[in-house]
């Protein structure tokens, strides 16, 4: 069945054409590649999974409380709207909630994936273009990932919202060649990551957590790549060059706190707009929230050399000037264990139901009359 048919509204056309600009590069130095880069496209390819076998799909999901978010973490909650609402609509906007959630994750995937691609044409360093190869196989296997949930768990997809279709067109429309880099690598995935580690944390539903632990060990990799392309890069630019740069991270980082409410949601049910975003501006959860989905962003853009005042007021004005001595290699090695530590969990359940099930198998033949 199409995907069309889930959508909360009208997605509008089947296809969103961004024209897109730049040139494509080939490089003939086969031989050549920084060591670092080649590593982790060693990694991506031993990292490579399959999402039909690796995530248990056959673990139920409760479609009207699909990730375990307390009422407490809803912006309407406590308000007279809320006091109004019987327990079915209160059920279906949890629904309405992690759909809308889930689904802005699943149309960045598919965003990540179009950037990696345009990385492998326009990147001019095969080494480079070698690990976004593999990064289009991770982005891909995401997008199938996150549509399946919704299909198969909520019954239920959001459009993508303006400002993550904004930041995305600004990205592709883009006609140099880091850009893509940037906007996808550093502010999207970073921000993805962020929001994934969050709920991956505090949920208590199984099949999500194994999907955004899975996924995060993915995104970590390709983080570490946006990191070391851009940090030799931008040793390279003038000072101009680095205030161009700095100027399209901070209106991207204004999209993306803008872009984390979900005004939608609210109004769907009936809540006037402006109500909708006085409630979410007022949800101590989102103002949290907010904060914490920079964590990724701020040490990850310090780190590549785009660090200049002004950039550093935004920083100040969003409240997340603090997170740039945040440790990014620590983060990212801790999305690697959580991934590692669900698997080895997983694995020995299984093995310990395996072993049962055998000694029962005996134990029943044991005890069975002999000559039957």
């Amino acid at each position: 069945m199409t995907t069309r048919n889930f959508y909360a509204h009208d997605p509008g056309d089947p296809t969103w054409e961004v024209p897109a600009t730049g040139a494509a590069r080939f490089a003939w130095g086969y031989g050549d590649g920084r060591e670092k880069l080649l590593a982790l496209y060693q990694k991506g390819k031993d990292k490579q999974w399959d999402a039909v076998t690796r995530i248990d799909w056959d673990l139920p999901v409760d479609p009207y409380d699909p990730l375990g978010v307390p009422d407490q973490n809803l912006p309407v909650h406590d308000s007279p709207y809320w006091d109004r609402m019987g327990e079915a609509d209160r059920r279906e906007l949890h629904r309405c909630y992690a759909s809308w959630q889930f689904s802005q994750f699943l149309h960045g995937e598919q965003g990540a994936m179009v950037c990696a691609a345009r990385i492998v044409e326009s990147v001019p360093d095969l080494d480079a273009k070698f690990y976004s190869a593999t990064q289009v196989m991770d982005e891909a296997r995401h997008a199938e990932i996150y549509s399946r949930f919704l299909r198969e768990k909520v019954g239920l997809v959001y459009p993508i919202d303006d400002n993550l279709g904004s930041l995305l067109g600004d990205t592709l429309r883009d006609s140099r060649w880091d850009m893509p880099y940037l906007g996808m690598q550093v502010l999207i995935e970073g921000l993805a990551l962020a929001a994934f580690g969050m709920l991956r944390d505090t949920t208590d539903k199984p099949l999500p957590k194994q999907i955004l632990a899975y996924v995060m060990q993915d995104e970590a990799r390709h983080v570490a790549f946006g990191r070391m392309a851009l940090r030799d890069h931008y040793r390279q630019l003038t000072r101009a060059e680095l205030r161009e740069r700095e100027e399209f991270v901070i209106e991207g980082c204004y999209l993306m706190r803008d872009r984390l409410r979900g005004e939608v949601v609210l109004t769907d049910f009936g809540i006037p707009a402006a109500d909708a975003v006085e409630l979410s501006e007022r949800s101590e959860f989102l103002r949290l929230f907010r904060k914490l989905l920079f964590s990724r962003i701020v040490p990850c853009v310090r780190d590549i050399g785009l660090w200049g005042e002004r950039l550093q007021r935004a920083y100040v004005d969003m409240g997340v000037l603090d997170l740039g001595d945040s440790s990014l290699d620590l983060l990212m090695a801790q999305d690697e264990e959580a991934a590692e530590q669900l698997d080895a969990g997983r694995f020995a359940a299984e093995e310990a139901a395996r072993r049962a099930e055998v000694a029962a198998v005996i134990a029943d033949g044991a005890g069975a009359p002999a000559g039957e």
